[in-house]
Parts: structure tokens; sequence; C-alpha cells
């Protein structure tokens, strides 16, 4: 089983809002709004769902097999992460019909303290596809205090668009890279079909009544803390600017490598975009696995008897053991995660 990149069964989840029209072109799927408006990548999470389809719902299952992507880690632990490696990333698609409520996710400190976990939700978004009037909201206003924010909460039992005047929004274009830093106030409007990129968790905070036509419960806001706990994991200083521009590591032979996250912007993980035209690229990363996702066009991947043909929305797993062996070709745009 991990001789060759690992593919997965599709992978929908469930939520409260609507969407996932986005997917029709992108996955493939009849392009229509539902309340599975996430895929979810290579994933070994759970969902934090309050109506769960499955105990294991938003874990990944092996294509053609019973084994899911948990059960696989640890398995072969070793050959897919190395010998004190650890699956420290969540990847995810996401497009939603309806702006989602203001939230904010925990840094690890916060995690540690509240939840008994390791990991935070830092998180970044490519922009694969996007609506007429498309946005995303990011950081507060200037002005807005503490004090502000708690009335808006308050008022949003009646008034749909208390939070929202409280937000920055920009206006997002395909192709676009944002870094949501952890405690930072951001909401992902209507008409954007997102690549996440995240730390390993579901931590969401979003003390905001409405979802659209649902009603939140306290415990859907507030995920187990009290208001005053969920309200400090909220950073009231000016949010640094959002969208990011690749760095272009190479270009040459038909292929291009453009760093878009790294250590530069955080140590949770690293996003790469590699277009291939023409050209033949190594999938290698060093001392680590890799998360791969097609986002353009298509293509093979070749080696040692293996070739297997991708397109725009497939992806795939890559264990430690393999990096270096297999090889990308064609006309395709490919999202590197580790």
């Amino acid at each position: 089983m991990i001789n060759q990149p690992i593919f997965f069964e599709r992978n929908r989840v469930g939520r409260v809002y609507t969407g996932g029209k986005l997917f029709g072109d992108f996955l493939g799927d009849e392009p229509v709004d539902g309340y599975l408006p996430e895929e979810w990548v290579a994933s070994a999470v759970v969902a934090n769902n309050k109506v769960m389809r499955s105990p294991r719902e938003g874990v990944s299952q092996i294509l053609g097999s019973d084994m899911f992507f948990d059960e696989l880690l640890e398995k072969y632990h070793d050959e897919c992460l190395g010998k004190d490696g650890v699956f420290r990333i969540l990847v995810k698609y996401l497009d939603s019909a309806i702006r989602l409520p203001a939230q904010a996710h925990p840094d690890k400190a916060f995690s540690r303290e509240y939840f008994n976990s390791d990991y935070g939700k830092t998180e970044s978004w490519l922009i694969l596809a996007t609506r007429p009037g498309a946005r995303i909201y990011f950081g507060f206003k200037d002005g807005v205090t503490e004090e502000s924010f708690r009335k808006a909460i308050e008022d949003s039992e009646t008034d749909q668009d208390a939070m929202e005047r409280l937000m920055e929004y920009v206006e997002p274009k395909v192709g676009d890279v944002y870094f949501v830093p952890a405690k930072t106030v951001h909401a992902i409007g209507a008409g954007c079909l997102i690549l996440e990129v995240q730390e390993p968790t579901d931590f969401t905070i979003q003390p905001e009544r409405w979802c659209g036509e649902y009603k939140l419960s306290d415990k859907e806001m507030y995920i187990g803390l009290t208001k005053d706990q969920a309200v400090s994991c909220f950073n009231f200083e000016k949010a640094p600017d959002t969208k990011l521009i690749p760095e272009v590591v190479s270009e040459k032979d038909g292929v291009k490598l453009e760093k878009l996250i790294y250590e530069k912007h955080t140590d949770c993980f690293v996003i790469n975009r590699i277009t291939v035209n023409g050209g033949k690229h190594t999938l290698c990363v060093k001392d680590s696995y890799g998360v791969y996702i097609v986002t353009e066009g298509n293509g093979k991947i070749v080696g040692d008897g293996y070739e297997k043909d991708i397109r725009k929305g497939d992806y795939f797993f890559m264990p430690l053991c393999l990096m270096g062996k297999f090889a990308v070709t064609g006309n395709v745009e490919i999202a590197e995660c580790y």
C-alpha cells in the first residue's frame, strides 16, 4: 500500500452552512449548493460536528480499501512520517454560498490550556475559484474594542450584520494567497472556493448567533468555553497584511516552483505551487511527507513502472519513504503541502 502515491475516496464533510456548487467544475460533482460544502483532503482529523453522519466523519479513507488514513499512519508510521514524525496538517477544499460567522481559532498555548491539544488552528487560503461578489473578511476595523465586540455578540441575536460591520474585507481573485494567524477574527464570505491548509484541529470559536438561516447554540458558538474564555481568543490589535506574494524559487525546463507559505510566515506548515508546462518535476520534500492537490490542468505521476493520470481536483499523499521516487509530467499545476 505504501509503495506508490496514496489516493483517497471522496470525503465530503457536513456543515451547518450551505455551499459546494463550485465543486462542480473542480471535482466533477453536481454543481449545486447543499450541506456538504467541504472536502477534507488526506485527513486524519474527526470533524467537530453537532450531528455526525458517521463516527469518523472527516477522516479520509484509502481508495479501494477499508483502511482509514489515521490507521495507515499508525500501521506504517516510520515509512509515512519518519521515525519521530507527526502528521501536523489538515487540508480542505471549501465553498460557501453564504458569509460564515465571524470567528477565530486558538493558538497552541490556548489549545493546550482549554482543549488539551498541542495544536491550534493557524490556517491559510489559496483561492481556486469565485462567484460574483466574492468576499473574505479579515481583521477588525480600526477602533473596534473588546467592548464593541461583546456588544456585537449580543446584537447578533436580532441583527445578522452586526458582526460583519466590525470586520475589514477584501475581494479575492483566483490565485490569491492569504495567511490567517491564530486569534485573528475572520470570515469566509459567500462565493469563494478555497484550498485551506491548517493545523490538524477543528477548533472554531464563532460568537455570532446566526450562520445564514441556522441559529447557533451557545455550545456551537463557544465550543465548551465560557463567553469570557471565548472572547479572550480574539486579538483586537490591527491585523497584519493577510495577502501574500508568491516567491518564485526556480523556473526552467518547463517547471516553475513558487513558495506560497513557508517559515517566514509560520512554523506550522509549508505550501509550494508547482507548475509543470511540458517538463518533469520530481516530487521530493526533504525530511517530510507531502500532501499534493492538483489545482489546474492534466498530467501524469510516473516512476519505476508506475503511471497514473491526474487532473484538476485530484489529490494524494506521498509518504516520506517515497520522496524522490516519483515525478509529475504534463501541463498541470499542483499545490504541495507539508
